[in-house]
């Protein structure tokens, strides 16, 4: 069953899986999710498939390694901070 997520609670989605993960293992895990930004949408096992890691040993190194390979409308407009306003 597909399952869509935001980006804001991508981490959430992380936590299912058990720890160490291989990408292979984690990009078939996550090839139902769909992950929600601001503007547009990504496949989240397309960006863990994207990621250079062959291993994870926690979430936060999964995690790090997807903002590697963000496309560019998941992050915002260049050059603009959240402080600003």
């Amino acid at each position: 069953m597909a399952r869509s997520v935001k980006f804001s609670h991508l981490e959430s989605e992380l936590q299912r899986l058990s720890y160490p993960v291989s990408r292979e293992e984690a990009t078939e895990k996550l090839d139902d999710v769909t992950v929600l930004f601001a503007e547009g949408e990504e496949n989240l096992g397309k960006l863990v498939s994207q990621t250079e890691q062959e291993e994870y040993d926690s979430v936060e190194d999964i995690d790090a390694e997807i903002n590697n390979v963000l496309p560019r409308e998941a992050v915002g407009e260049p050059y603009q901070s959240e402080g600003e306003g």
